[in-house]
């Protein structure tokens, strides 16, 4: 059994569907007994409350979210990736082609999903106060739930906007909310995450898989960041523990941070729990809370298998490497993605053109079949089984490397262009990596456009297809840091958000005529 496995309770499940009792007669209803359990009489102890935020747990990490549509809805709206064949399916090939329209059933899915944890996570928050049992463990779950709230809103409103903000479970089919504003759903994210890293525990206190202190202040300081609060978010980040059995650090290999073995590395400050269940049971049709859940990603980006998406050409060129006149070429490269000629199986087979299907990727001028490695399973597996099943392998969702970077950024938006420059060199000097410091020839990091320029670049190599950049895109855009716009047939007026969901526009009438520029 996979360390890190978090239960479900079918009887909480059950009760966070629907809060809305109907009854012919108050007085007929029966609270005691057990086979008629309702809200009202189910949340009264913070084991039946911890049951509640499993089950925004169990939300988070199945296909609509985490496990599959999540991942490509950030990816296809990023510069890192391109189609890797024909079989791509067309509501992702719109999201990359920025064809999409309020139909889209990636993007409906990653929304419907998020307004899953957000209930699940208001049913915690609503029914906290009846519990007076263990009032620590209350205190805890109430801060796991408002993690994954603040979570779920921050992803809603950088790509959509303005959202409906519920905070509170619904009390009538009829209580619909409004398109709140940006700057509101903002505050309410960061209250969240305030209070979450307020509330929980450190890792060493914590069920592996469980969202912690140092979780939500780096997800309070990305946050911050796309506010343009930078003394913020470096104050957050700032919280972060480096030493003792609570501390992060950066892993001496780089690989640790994708594969098997490795998972809850010291590096790792929140991963998503996947399970390898061995019967290729994924579940398609979306969620089941009672029953561990697998991701498909092993699948979908594997270079045996489908190799839905590959690394964009633009990917692949931002490496540093010695055939364009760097020192050194930068080893993450290879341990970011496979080509023609690298081994699997553990150095038993080799991938052949004939292997990687589909399209070709252009490196320093030469083309060449290439396909991500992080988060594959094909290093270990057979060249006759590779590939083509889910796998268990843990979503790393924050890694430190990502706060050193995201703290370079912040000291060069405050003037501090050495702390920012250092901040750079800590994460090449992992010792596996053990790229030159800066300054470079490529990167001379004099001026703050200087190293507004490094932070990109390093941050692009470091965390590529890590489901960041393209929210890095919105906020870099916004401050006219790009020469040039990184995302093709992008329109400028409409694409910086998606559209809302057309279910969301046909049933929530607060809504319907609210749609976002350009759809």
């Amino acid at each position: 059994m996979k360390h890190g496995k978090i239960y479900f309770s079918a009887a909480a499940i059950l009760l966070m569907i629907t809060v809305i009792v109907f009854s012919c007669k108050k007085a007929a209803l029966d609270t005691s007994d057990p086979n008629n359990l309702t809200t009202g009489n189910y949340y009264k102890t913070a084991v039946q409350l911890k049951s509640a935020v499993n089950a925004a747990y169990a939300a988070m990490h199945q296909n609509n979210l985490v496990s599959r549509e999540w991942y490509y809805l950030h990816d296809t709206r990023s510069d890192e990736v391109t189609p890797g064949g024909g079989q791509l399916e067309v509501p992702r090939r719109q999201l990359y082609e920025n064809t999409d329209d309020p139909t889209n059933s990636v993007m409906n899915s990653v929304w419907n999903g998020w307004y899953t944890v957000i209930f699940r996570a208001n049913v915690v928050t609503d029914n906290a106060p009846n519990v007076t049992d263990n009032v620590a463990d209350k205190n805890e779950t109430v801060g796991e739930a408002k993690f994954l709230r603040g979570w779920a809103y921050f992803d809603l409103v950088s790509m959509w906007g303005g959202v409906p903000l519920l905070t509170t479970v619904p009390k009538s089919p009829a209580a619909f909310q409004p398109r709140a504003s940006v700057d509101a759903v903002y505050a309410q994210i960061i209250q969240d995450l305030t209070d979450a890293a307020a509330a929980l525990p450190a890792k060493s206190a914590t069920d592996k898989g469980r969202a912690t202190a140092a979780a939500a202040n780096a997800m309070l300081g990305r946050v911050l960041m796309q506010k343009g609060d930078y003394a913020g978010a470096k104050a957050a980040f700032l919280k972060i523990p480096t030493t003792g059995p609570d501390g992060y650090a950066l892993t001496n290999r780089y690989l640790d941070n994708f594969e098997l073995a490795t998972e809850f590395n010291p590096e790792s400050i929140f991963e998503v729990v996947f399970v390898d269940k061995g019967d290729n049971s994924y579940n398609w049709g979306g969620e089941s809370a009672t029953e561990s859940q697998s991701t498909v990603r092993n699948q979908e980006y594997c270079p045996v298998a489908w190799r839905n998406l590959i690394p964009s050409d633009k990917y692949l060129n931002e490496f540093e490497s010695t055939a364009t006149g760097a020192v050194k070429t930068d080893p993450r490269f290879s341990y970011s993605v496979y080509q023609t000629g690298d081994k699997y199986n553990n150095g038993l087979s080799t991938l052949t053109d004939a292997d990687q299907n589909g399209n070709s990727s252009i490196l320093n001028g030469v083309t060449k079949k290439i396909s991500w490695r992080k988060f594959m399973l094909i290093y270990q597996e057979s060249a006759g089984t590779a590939g083509f099943h889910p796998g268990g392998n843990n979503q790393r969702i924050i890694r430190y490397s990502e706060v050193l970077i995201n703290l370079a950024e912040c000291a060069n938006e405050l003037g501090d262009i050495s702390g920012a420059v250092a901040y750079l060199n800590m994460v090449r000097a992992r010792p596996d990596v053990a790229m030159p410091p800066y300054p470079t020839a490529q990167f001379p990091v004099v001026t703050k456009e200087d190293v507004v320029k490094a932070i990109m670049h390093e941050k692009m190599v470091e965390l590529g297809d890590e489901q960041v950049r393209n929210i890095d895109i919105l906020r870099w855009r916004k401050k006219g840091y790009f020469s040039t716009e990184p995302i093709a047939k992008f329109h400028p007026g409409r694409d910086e958000l998606l559209p809302i969901p057309q279910s969301e526009l046909d049933n929530n009438p607060l809504v319907a005529g609210h749609q976002n520029p350009g759809y």
